[in-house]
């Protein structure tokens, strides 16, 4: 049986009060990118509308699917409206509850969210918010998990080629292979493959980019969807094999993925 975040919460002494969940999502300011570089308190202190009449907030990141990071319970100190010639806002004034060090940043929730909003009543939703994972260490990108673990969102693909990462760009630029892009949203797959001196690091760094790779098939999907759609592109790596191999000997291993994953009749591959 899993457990439940805010039980969790609860055994640290913390009491959450009048409390709302606020489920961060944003493009193309994404709050994970904020987050690893330690700027999510000011992220989410900056909303459009009076979002927080409440004690405290739990605050989770989505990752993924159904999988949210837990990043904190915060409390409310007050808000301040603004205004300029084109618009308002509103500046919270947060500070983080203490005792929950061992939960936030580590702490992988499962949430199924049918509904398109992102500021919801605690009470109303608190029990639907399962431990799914409670990791060794607070999340971040710096290290390279290995080849075969890579499973990242676009976000956090863009943070990684944004910041070059050392470790990253190391690991992805020695080797070529043949990797595959899953939209969460829907479950198509798309088989892509990398050759050349740059590797595996070249080809996701268009992706970083652009977008959609370059790929007709991706980039009509982002013209017919909006760019934000590539908020649910996941990647991981199929195989790998030596950054001098020929061009023919990775598409070919290409080939036998689209195959496999019957990627041309039911994904986003065309040929």
């Amino acid at each position: 049986m899993m457990l439940g975040l805010c039980d969790l919460i609860r055994l640290a002494k913390v009491e959450l009060g009048h409390f709302k969940i606020h489920l961060a999502t944003g493009w193309p300011n994404p709050p994970l990118i904020a987050y690893f570089d330690g700027r999510f308190k000011e992220w989410q202190e900056y909303q459009n509308r009076r979002n927080f009449q409440c004690d405290t907030v739990v605050s989770l990141i989505h990752l993924h699917s159904d999988k949210w990071l837990f990043v904190g319970v915060w409390k409310i100190e007050g808000v301040k409206e603004r205004k300029n010639s084109e618009t308002s806002w509103f500046e919270y004034l947060t500070s983080e509850v203490g005792a929950l060090e061992h939960l936030s940043g580590r702490t992988i929730v499962a949430f199924s969210r049918s509904f398109r909003a992102s500021y919801l009543q605690g009470a109303r939703y608190a029990d639907q918010l399962l431990v799914s994972q409670i990791l060794e260490d607070r999340m971040s990108m710096g290290d390279f998990p290995g080849y075969s673990s890579v499973l990242i969102s676009f976000d956090q693909l863009r943070h990684i080629v944004s910041r070059d990462l050392a470790a990253w760009r190391s690991a992805l630029k020695r080797v070529a292979g043949v990797y595959l892009i899953t939209d969460t949203s829907c479950g198509k797959l798309y088989v892509g493959s990398a050759y050349g001196t740059e590797g595996i690091w070249g080809r996701w760094s268009s992706y970083a980019n652009s977008l959609h790779g370059h790929n007709k098939e991706l980039r009509a999907l982002l013209r017919d969807s909006g760019d934000s759609h590539a908020t649910h592109f996941r990647f991981s790596i199929l195989e790998i094999c030596d950054v001098m191999a020929t061009k023919d000997e990775v598409l070919a291993r290409e080939t036998h993925w689209k195959t496999a994953f019957c990627s041309r009749e039911y994904g986003y591959n065309s040929n």
